[in-house]
């Protein structure tokens, strides 16, 4: 039997390219992603590793079902809703197709708006 093992920094990476590729989107930490993201900085420089961007998107397991928390800037020039219900589209979609993870859900959090 050969058992394939999607980390939750790869699903991390691939969700941030997905927000991403949102017009007006860009994937920016929280404050609960702050610290999180400059320990695995840290750890990455130790190792010599230039990693994915992973910063601002939570991976938790629902079974072997993915639950995505993704914070986000978005442009002041959309609507907030329809920007996350676009981000919502876009990380649905792509995450299974680039690392087949089951996605149960993708929770959005608009962090701030650039003018």
């Amino acid at each position: 039997m050969i058992e394939t093992v999607v980390s939750a920094p790869a699903v991390a990476a691939v969700a941030v390219h997905a927000a991403e590729q949102v017009a007006g989107v860009r994937v920016q930490p929280g404050v609960a992603g702050l610290v999180s993201s400059v320990v695995r900085a840290a750890r990455q420089q130790i190792k010599g590793l230039q990693p994915a961007p992973v910063e601002g998107v939570r991976v938790r397991w629902s079974g072997t079902a993915a639950v995505l928390e993704v914070d986000v800037v978005i442009s002041g020039q959309d609507q907030a809703a329809a920007v996350a219900r676009a981000v919502q589209r876009s990380v649905r979609a792509l995450v299974p197709e680039l690392t087949g993870v089951v996605v149960e859900s993708v929770f959005v959090t608009i962090v701030d708006v650039a003018w």
